[in-house]
């Protein structure tokens, strides 16, 4: 637990749905206080009136600093500072690798990476000069295992852990918390509005791209995840007295974790005598 404040200030981007709404909700619920943010700040509204001493709510989209920077400058007025960061604003993108558009993929990468670098690293200042507190990123665990049709989506979330481990090992000694999310499937509107869909098909990739994407309009509302029980584990992570680095969440995607690990160590075992080959002769 790296300097967990009693009355701490939580920053949550992208607070519209899913995880950051219920993650504010989580927080309020104990009696903290909370910045919440969404593109229109209209539509979180609802979350400052369930506490108005404690919660405010600003426009934010992560692609803009001046925007960024206006919501560190509210967090201050309002609050006096920062103690954590949610980094959940974010969203797919359906598309075989050859099918990928490039500047669909460039503005998801903005959205997914840029933007909560932006986020983070306006944050870090405060963070450091207290000598406290608590970052989380949200990934996915489509950020530790490729998924097929949502490579570019993949590739953004296997940035955030790269980014994130790194991280962690800069700002610990700080006496900063790092820590990436790491879920499957949950109870959100992530399958509907929350993904793009190329609007280029090659033939051969058909059956492959409408294969997931019937599966994703089929089990969109039948989800094993309960965000509202993910933001509780996200809560108790702040509080436990040492936060992982990563923390998996729903049970199904912590055996499909736990498979990739294996794997990845069983094929390192396999192939350990050529890769240690590859050393200059002792």
């Amino acid at each position: 637990m790296s300097g967990v404040s009693t009355d701490p200030v939580w920053l949550v981007t992208g607070c519209s749905t899913g995880f950051g709404r219920e993650i504010c909700k989580a927080v309020l619920a104990r009696g903290w206080r909370v910045v919440a943010t969404a593109r229109d700040s209209a539509s979180i509204a609802d979350i400052v009136a369930s506490a108005p001493d404690r919660a405010i709510a600003v426009s934010l989209d992560v692609q803009k600093p001046n925007q960024i920077a206006s919501v560190v400058s509210a967090a201050l007025e309002q609050f006096g500072g920062v103690d954590v960061l949610v980094n959940n604003a974010g969203y797919g993108y359906q598309s075989s690798v050859e099918e990928g558009e490039d500047h669909q993929i460039r503005d998801l990468f903005e959205t997914n990476f840029f933007g909560l670098v932006r986020m983070t690293q306006a944050i870090l200042p405060l963070l450091r000069a207290q000598r406290s507190g608590h970052i989380f990123n949200i990934g996915s665990i489509s950020g530790v295992i490729g998924t097929p049709t949502a490579g570019f989506y993949s590739a953004s979330k296997h940035a955030v852990e790269g980014f994130s481990e790194a991280l962690a090992s800069e700002v610990e000694s700080l006496g900063i918390a790092v820590t990436v999310i790491e879920p499957g499937p949950f109870r959100t509107d992530f399958g509907g509005r929350s993904i793009h869909v190329t609007p280029t098909q090659i033939e051969d990739y058909v059956p492959i791209l409408g294969g997931y994407m019937a599966a994703m309009t089929q089990i969109t509302g039948t989800q094993p995840g309960d965000p509202v029980r993910a933001a509780e584990a996200i809560v108790g992570a702040y509080l436990a007295p040492n936060p992982p680095r990563t923390l998996v969440l729903g049970r199904a995607t912590v055996e499909r974790a736990e498979a990739k690990f294996r794997s990845r160590l069983d094929s390192l075992e396999q192939w350990r005598v050529v890769s240690s080959a590859a050393d200059f002769p002792e």
